[in-house]
């Protein structure tokens, strides 16, 4: 039997934050004592008020195929959060229900990129990002967001990074892994770009209910019509509301190309499945004193462990304004500690010192390691203390 694969696949790199996650739920399950600091979840249960209002929409019998888009009251109560957010006004036929913001993303790219089309993502890079767009026949092309600009890109940058075959640039604010968020101002001179230079915007939102510091999540399709008209907004109720294995994420925008997402998933997924976006309609029509209470506990567990994680040596490290990631550069940590590169050092990390971390060579920074602060401040601070007295026990001069 031939066994060949098809093309598509043999060009992707695997999940590094699904992967190191795994390893370290294994060596849990075999009674290692290991701190997970990778994965990219809140710690907390989903809020009573959505539990119970999944447990009642099965007891009245809803649990049946619903439209492949999404039910009609879901993406009412999605228009509704938009306009209550973001002062944004959109129709049913601009909305699309999906299995996770990141399905969402993998189907606009499928019927947004023909072979050849050119997506610029900034780096560091959420990791599914250039993964997907690759399946879709495109090209991933990079921006560096250099520590010195807080990670962030410039619209000079962008502007230099466009040819004739850019189709989209991807802007993720909170971002992902590096928590950083980028300013009205800074937006709207991204969104002046592409409208001089007809390029599509897709606007990951997932992490916007997450920022810290008294900032502001701004959505760059807030800022004009015209941003509007060319964003695609991504957002989810997976980190807002504790509900990644919920699986409910949604994407508002053009009518023309949610109708041709919609016809995808029709034959490719039918509808999200039914008991999620039930309880998707509590979380954004009932109280939301509970994203508020979470948003607190992660920045005062920021506000902890930062300055402990700067104390390490050779980790140098700028304070995130956002989501739950901390990137601290550790280039001198892994010189100094006798390692080839940040997998290594990270690797040694899981298996020496019990914690588990992301290198950054998976979201397109070779420097980095990305830590989670979604757990107990308690382990939390026992993780970074770990990191510590391995890095002091190995550090040569």
């Amino acid at each position: 039997m031939r066994k060949q694969l098809a093309s598509r696949v043999n060009t992707l790199s695997p999940s590094t934050t699904l992967a190191i996650t795994a390893k370290a739920k294994e060596m849990k399950a075999s009674g290692i004592d290991v701190i997970g600091l990778g994965a990219g979840e809140p710690d907390y249960n989903t809020p009573k008020n959505i539990l119970d209002a999944a447990y009642q929409s099965m007891k009245d019998g809803k649990t049946k195929y619903t439209p492949a888009g999404g039910l009609p009251q879901l993406k009412d109560a999605i228009i509704d959060k938009l306009k209550r957010d973001q002062g944004l006004t959109y129709t049913r036929n601009e909305v699309l229900v999906g299995i996770g913001a990141k399905h969402v993303i993998y189907t606009l790219f499928q019927v947004l990129l023909n072979k050849g089309d050119e997506v610029i993502i900034p780096s560091p890079f959420w990791v599914s990002y250039p993964e997907q767009v690759k399946l879709a026949e495109g090209t991933p092309v990079f921006v560096e967001g250099t520590a010195a600009e807080q990670f962030k890109v410039s619209a000079q940058q962008i502007r230099d990074a466009i040819t004739d075959q850019t189709k989209a640039i991807i802007i993720n604010s909170p971002g992902n892994p590096t928590g950083m968020i980028y300013s009205k101002e800074e937006l709207t001179a991204i969104a002046e770009v592409c409208r001089e230079k007809d390029v599509w915007i897709i606007s990951d939102e997932i992490y916007e209910k997450l920022v810290y510091d008294d900032k502001e999540h701004v959505s760059i399709a807030q800022l004009s019509e015209d941003a509007k008209n060319r964003t695609f907004i991504i957002n989810g109720v997976s980190k807002s509301h504790s509900m990644t294995g919920w699986r409910i994420g949604y994407i508002a925008g053009d009518e023309e190309v949610v109708s041709a997402m919609t016809n995808l998933a029709s034959h490719s997924t039918s509808n999200p499945t039914t008991t999620s976006q039930y309880a998707a309609i509590e979380a954004y029509n009932g109280p939301q004193d509970t994203v508020e209470v979470m948003r607190k506990d992660f920045e005062s567990r920021l506000n902890q462990a930062y300055p402990k994680l700067s104390a390490i040596p050779g980790f140098h490290v700028l304070k995130p304004q956002g989501a739950f990631y901390l990137l601290p550069d550790v280039q001198e940590a892994v010189k100094k500690t006798g390692y080839a590169n940040v997998d290594d050092f990270a690797h040694a990390l899981l298996t020496e010192a019990k914690v588990a971390v992301i290198p950054g060579t998976g979201f397109g920074s070779d420097t980095t390691i990305r830590l989670s602060y979604a757990t107990s401040i308690d382990l939390l601070e026992e993780g970074i203390a770990r990191i510590d007295k391995f890095v002091r026990d190995h550090w040569k001069e």
